[in-house]
């Protein structure tokens, strides 16, 4: 099953957005008056891109591996699961091919801070900003998340075997 050129994964995450709390998007920080209530950063991006590359590698999903009512991920740095998926990734043998990010908000807007965003992600994951795309969509004020009381993200990866990105020349 692993030795198939190309994967292909989704990640879907949502949080209730509550006052007094920090709103950590791909690993920025926004000025906002309300973050993500979680057990951990509450960081949409990073989780639903976590559950991305986990569900191409046919892997658990973050609930299982970091599950919410464990002490060790109270307020942990979303960057530890993302992290943990990436090895699980380069272990079996592939790269990121190309990643497709759609944060939903109402607010604050997403555009000024596209760009560092996607700085953040090159760096994580060590690849080229022209693998990332990431678009923002607000709710138009309809439901939680266009009352801001919500933020959600899905996360599309494709994985490439490290081989298929390299192939040997004859």
């Amino acid at each position: 099953m692993m030795n198939q050129p190309f994967r292909i994964g989704h990640g879907f995450d949502l949080h209730r957005l509550e006052p007094n709390l920090p709103l950590i998007i791909g690993g920025h920080t926004f000025e906002h008056d309300k973050g993500c209530a979680a057990h951990s950063d509450g960081d949409v991006l990073l989780h639903a891109l976590t559950d991305a590359i986990l569900g191409a590698l046919a892997e658990p999903d973050i609930g299982q591996l970091f599950p919410d009512n464990h002490p060790q991920n109270k307020n942990a740095d979303s960057k530890i699961f993302l992290q943990h998926a990436l090895t699980l990734m380069n272990t079996a043998g592939y790269a990121i091919n190309n990643i497709d990010i759609t944060i939903i908000l109402q607010a604050p807007k997403l555009s000024p801070h596209k760009q560092t965003i996607k700085d953040n992600l090159t760096t994580l994951l060590n690849c080229h900003a022209s693998q990332i795309n990431i678009k923002g969509k607000t709710h138009e004020h309809v439901d939680a998340i266009g009352h801001n009381d919500a933020i959600a993200a899905h996360a599309v990866v494709l994985l490439a075997k490290t081989s298929a990105l390299h192939p040997h020349i004859d």
